[in-house]
């Protein structure tokens, strides 16, 4: 039975960590650095990350990034790096889409990586993956990677000051990582790196369920603060870290599948992605029949952090069954993980699964 793990090759967390950036790079052997930057990181922290690597010595070419994340802007970066003198190293520092821009960039310039998350509203950063759109925003591909990003840096002080709703999210999209790869332990089915579970994956998933449980509630206080304190940095590393090992080598299933069938609604496309998993981990459990214990935490967790637990919160209606059908039944195509759980799942399931939910949601509102 072969098992894998798929992960940066070096994590960084603490606070002030953008202003080593320059350091970081040079010890990769980076003389120059083509560096795709986000709009409000541009205009913020442009500034400091020049004067890291004037520091260093390293070469350094800030891009504004305004566009789409998709294979045009990717293939357009890509020229423009191989045309620079001495660009040997890829930097992404912003939001999700900047990121997968980056890893984009560095997979087809045959580069290395380094990503700085300015926000923990998802596991991304750390996987071998982009997530490709058309120019107009609509889905395009999936992108795999030869390998995970050489570097993740995570700057505490810059993540505690974005909005709440992020860290929230990311705590969100990390609820799920422990369910579902205890889904995919039970069946035994290779997990997005490439081979089944293993031990030390499955830790990592079972720690950033622990560590969502424990603190939680203080990091979103103190994120409301801007504060970058001791909950806050242990939130970002369950969000960024624990639950990107913990997807890619634990796996997924129901959760992220249902929430891929519920973006083929238009109703609830103004929600991010980790709001959309919550609620669908809560329909997992409801697929599974999880103890009622299981089921109370994980609303009262949702609950707490103002994740959705219900339909309307979703910007759906259970009353229109025939729009959530769509969405059941998209969750059970062969491309999405539900075919990752160990028993057999049908639309129908699925369906019932979140109407139930959704009661559950009712009932604790």
């Amino acid at each position: 039975m072969t098992q894998m793990i798929g992960a940066p090759f070096k994590y960084i967390q603490g606070s002030g960590e953008i202003s080593k950036l320059g350091l970081y790079c040079s010890q990769l052997g980076a003389k120059g650095v083509y560096a795709i930057l986000d709009p409000f990181v541009y205009s913020m922290y442009g500034e400091e990350v020049n004067r890291s690597f004037e520091q260093y010595s390293v070469a350094l070419v800030q891009e504004e990034f305004r566009g789409e994340c998709s294979i045009e802007q990717v293939e357009r970066i890509v020229s423009a790096a191989q045309a620079t003198v001495n660009s040997d190293v890829i930097v992404g520092i912003g939001g999700g889409k900047t990121l997968d821009t980056a890893k984009a960039v560095s997979h087809f310039a045959g580069l290395p990586v380094v990503l700085v998350p300015t926000v923990a509203s998802t596991d991304a950063p750390c996987s071998a993956l982009s997530v490709l759109y058309t120019e107009d925003g609509r889905l395009d591909r999936y992108l795999p990677l030869r390998h995970n990003p050489d570097m993740v840096i995570a700057d505490v002080d810059i993540i505690a000051k974005a909005p709440p709703r992020l860290l929230a999210a990311g705590m969100g999209d990390a609820l799920s990582t422990y369910y579902e790869a205890r889904a995919c332990r039970r069946s035994g089915v290779v997990t997005q790196a490439g081979g089944r579970s293993s031990i030390a994956a499955f830790a990592l998933a079972k720690a950033c369920h622990d560590t969502l449980i424990a603190y939680g509630a203080e990091a979103l206080r103190d994120c409301r603060e801007g504060t970058g304190s001791e909950a806050v940095g242990r939130i970002v590393e369950a969000n960024i870290y624990l639950s990107g090992i913990g997807f890619e080598s634990g796996g997924l299933a129901a959760a992220h599948a249902i929430h891929n069938g519920l973006t083929q609604l238009e109703e609830c496309r103004h929600m991010l992605h980790g709001e959309k998993v919550a609620f669908a981990t809560l329909a997992q459990l409801m697929l599974e029949q999880a103890p009622v214990e299981e089921i109370e935490e994980v609303t009262a967790f949702c609950r707490m952090a103002g994740l959705p637990v219900t339909l309307g919160e979703l910007g759906l209606n259970a009353a229109k069954a025939e729009r959530l059908r769509i969405a059941a039944e998209a969750s059970c195509a062969a491309d999405n993980p539900m075919g990752n759980m160990p028993f057999a799942v049908s639309p129908q399931q699925v369906l019932d699964a979140i109407l139930a939910a959704d009661l559950r949601g009712q009932q604790v509102s």
